[in-house]
């Protein structure tokens, strides 16, 4: 697929505007917040999504800090009074323009969970539903260091997987990937990348005081995405950037996606999902599900752990290494009864019909 066909498919659009992008003289650019807006009215055919950071570069001019917060509690605390500044910001100028916004705020652990990662999914397109522009960050007054994102480029990819988005836009301060640092005159924009691992190699860390991803993260996040279907554009910070994207212009660097969608399913399953316990299987089922079979009781040899029907677990082959994942369809108790048997004598055993211990739509072989 290429830029322009991308763009004209696009009817569901998530965009990543990171604390580089909304600074200004140390504080928020009201004007770029305000052309944005603007943008997305004249838009408003489409449905946008906004991933927005700057809730710490907002709490640090709002407390009067000189630096920004190094230790957990004191970046829950710098956020916590700035995501307040940052959305009555958004809130302020887009209620002006003619939009409504709806604040969501996401952590990791809550989409770990299956049963919240739906909520949030319904609760997004309830908002879109109703003509809202959701407002996303990650909840940094409650998230701790081993569960944050690490940086709002792979929770817009996250979104963008949730909310069946057809593009995800990041807007970044070098406007694309270039081929050595944008200010070497003898740099050049790499405008279309079709194979992300190979572009790593010109990608670098952030150096921002506010920002905590860089280009690297920005790929990384992107071929996430890209690998389920969904075309990603790294572009610049200007003025009516989000139109002369729609229209097909050549901005930025263009990332083509994979011609096949995946399963979002197993999306949330391979990226976020959280395994209550472990199952290991012996060869012949290791060979089953590499091949796109179910997992059968007859190929589990040992279960470990405390899980409840569809629970995820991690699945384990002969030597111990995890080869995959999927939502079980017994608790521990049972399963560990039934391991090792025909269907037959397991459904015997426990008293009622059973089949597949994971069906392949549930599972992921890595």
């Amino acid at each position: 697929m290429d830029r322009l066909e991308a763009v004209s498919r696009a009817k569901r659009i998530v965009m990543k505007i990171g604390s580089q992008i909304l600074q200004k003289e140390d504080y928020l650019d009201r004007d770029f917040i305000e052309n944005l807006g603007k943008d997305i009215y004249r838009n408003k055919e489409r449905e946008f999504i906004i991933v927005s950071s700057g809730a710490v570069l907002a709490g640090i001019k709002k407390l009067g800090l000189s630096f920004k917060p190094k230790t957990i509690t004191e970046k829950q605390a710098v956020a916590s009074v700035g995501q307040a500044s940052l959305i009555e910001t958004y809130d302020g100028i887009f209620s002006k323009i003619g939009l409504t916004i709806g604040q969501m705020l996401l952590t990791v652990e809550g989409l770990q969970d299956r049963r919240r990662y739906i909520y949030a999914k319904n609760t997004l397109n309830k908002l879109i539903e109703l003509g809202v522009v959701p407002i996303i960050n990650e909840n940094d007054a409650i998230a701790v260091s081993e569960i944050v994102f690490g940086d709002n480029d792979f929770l817009a990819s996250h979104v963008s997987l949730m909310s069946d988005a057809n593009l995800l836009i990041i807007l970044s301060t070098a406007g694309g990937l270039y081929t050595d640092e944008p200010a070497n005159p003898n740099s050049k924009l790499i405008s279309q990348i079709e194979y992300i691992d190979d572009a790593l190699f010109y990608a670098k860390a952030s150096k921002s005081i506010y920002g905590s991803g860089g280009m690297r993260s920005k790929l990384e996040a992107s071929k996430i995405v890209s690998d389920h279907g969904i075309p990603v554009i790294i572009a610049p910070k200007m003025e009516d950037v989000l139109s002369k994207i729609l229209s097909g212009e050549d901005i930025g660097t263009y990332i083509k996606p994979s011609t096949k969608r995946g399963s979002q399913k197993k999306s949330w399953l391979k990226l976020l999902s959280y395994p209550k316990g472990k199952i290991y299987i012996d060869k012949g089922a290791e060979k089953a599900v590499k091949s796109g079979k179910s997992l059968l009781p007859s190929g589990i040899t040992e279960v470990e752990g405390v899980f409840k029907s569809k629970d995820v677990v991690a699945i384990a082959d002969v030597e111990g290494n995890i080869i995959g994942k999927g939502i079980v369809n017994f608790d521990h108790k049972e399963l560990s009864k039934i391991k090792g048997l025909k269907t037959v004598k397991a459904t015997e055993i426990l008293g009622k019909k059973v089949n597949e211990a994971i069906h392949t739509d549930n599972m992921v072989v890595f």
